[in-house]
């Protein structure tokens, strides 16, 4: 075998490794899997976790943290499903909607009347979703009915049947998705149930938040739902009862954990940004926690944020590769070429 057909055959691997590096890249910089939960009005795992897990205020808050311990607070964003594909009442039973049938968020699905609540009025509105991981996808926002209990363990049955706002890819402002909503008239205490089912993959989020409407505070819903009963004429025996269970226990107005609670807690979390490994949780996933400083909308891309550099860098370095490759490519031919020539002559 001779020097120059060693030479082509050596150039002509490298090329081939770097083609395969880049294909590689493609595969291997997968964005980070989405993470969220309900800011507006915010959920119960948000308002825990804004409360102190290892000293909570809030009585439901307590029992949560005693029924589940407080590393599920911590994990705010990672009630979820990997292969839900829709699924969610196949895969959810009653009872467990809150923590999505993840025995780690356990506490979410306590039975209570004394959840802290955020105020609600009817009508159009932006609700938000915090994100630390963003990617396309369809919020579905659903509200109990007037039956609902919030004494009795939540199931399928309380919500309405079709939810009240469903938001496909919207944008995120100050890292929160901005869900439009026509929020339907309701009295007294009840919950939100959102689910965000994504589209580049069979992975969805849910979330609690519970919520009073009435024109009284949401730390007094006895008033909320004394100052609407006599313009509710369409109320039932059973909802009436049912909302009388929810003033029973006064409840506390809930919390939404600043910029910096949210960033100083980043490092006790043990949700990982890459489901598919065990290894715990990275700086990268760390970061990712932190709230996005920027209040300017960003566009969703199918595989996610704008807000990553990362994969276009490693793409980057294998295209330099590749056309590193083709130059020594061509080099080699160019002086096989010469060479020839001067036999020639």
């Amino acid at each position: 075998m001779t020097a120059r057909i060693v030479r082509r055959r050596t150039a002509a691997a490298a090329a081939a490794i770097a083609i395969a590096a880049l294909v590689l890249t493609g595969l291997g910089a997968t964005p980070a899997n989405a993470h969220g939960t309900m800011g507006t009005p915010v959920s119960r795992v948000l308002t825990c976790y804004a409360e102190n897990p290892e000293n909570p205020t809030s009585a439901a808050c307590k029992a949560a943290v005693a029924a589940g311990g407080t590393q599920a607070f911590y994990d705010w964003n990672g009630v979820r499903i990997g292969d839900a594909a829709g699924r969610h009442q196949q895969l959810i039973p009653d009872g467990k909607l809150c923590s999505a049938g993840n025995d780690e968020f356990k506490g979410l699905d306590l039975a209570r009347a004394d959840w802290p609540a955020t105020q609600l009025s009817s009508g159009q509105q932006n609700l938000a979703f915090r994100v630390t991981a963003q990617h396309k996808g369809t919020f579905a926002l659903y509200i109990t009915d007037d039956s609902y209990d919030p004494s009795q363990p939540l199931k399928w049955s309380d919500l309405e049947s079709t939810p009240f706002a469903t938001v496909t890819d919207p944008t995120v402002v100050n890292g929160s998705y901005v869900l439009p909503a026509n929020v339907p008239a309701k009295s007294g205490r009840q919950l939100i149930y959102a689910i965000w089912q994504r589209s580049d993959s069979p992975e969805a989020f849910y979330s609690c938040s519970d919520v009073v409407f009435g024109t009284g505070s949401a730390s007094s819903p006895a008033t909320s739902a004394t100052s609407t009963s006599t313009s509710t004429s369409t109320s039932t025996s059973t909802s009436a009862s049912a909302t009388a269970k929810a003033s029973a226990t006064p409840a506390a107005a809930a919390s939404t954990p600043s910029d910096a609670q949210i960033a100083a807690g980043a490092s006790k979390s043990t949700v990982t940004h890459h489901h598919d490994s065990a290894s715990p949780t990275t700086a990268d996933d760390a970061n990712a926690l932190a709230p996005e400083a920027s209040s300017t909308p960003l566009d969703l891309a199918e595989t996610g944020g704008s807000g990553s550099s990362a994969p276009y860098a490693v793409g980057g370095a294998a295209a330099v590769a590749l056309g590193a490759s083709v130059l020594m490519l061509t080099a080699s031919r160019r002086r096989g070429g010469r060479r020839r020539s001067a036999r020639v002559s």
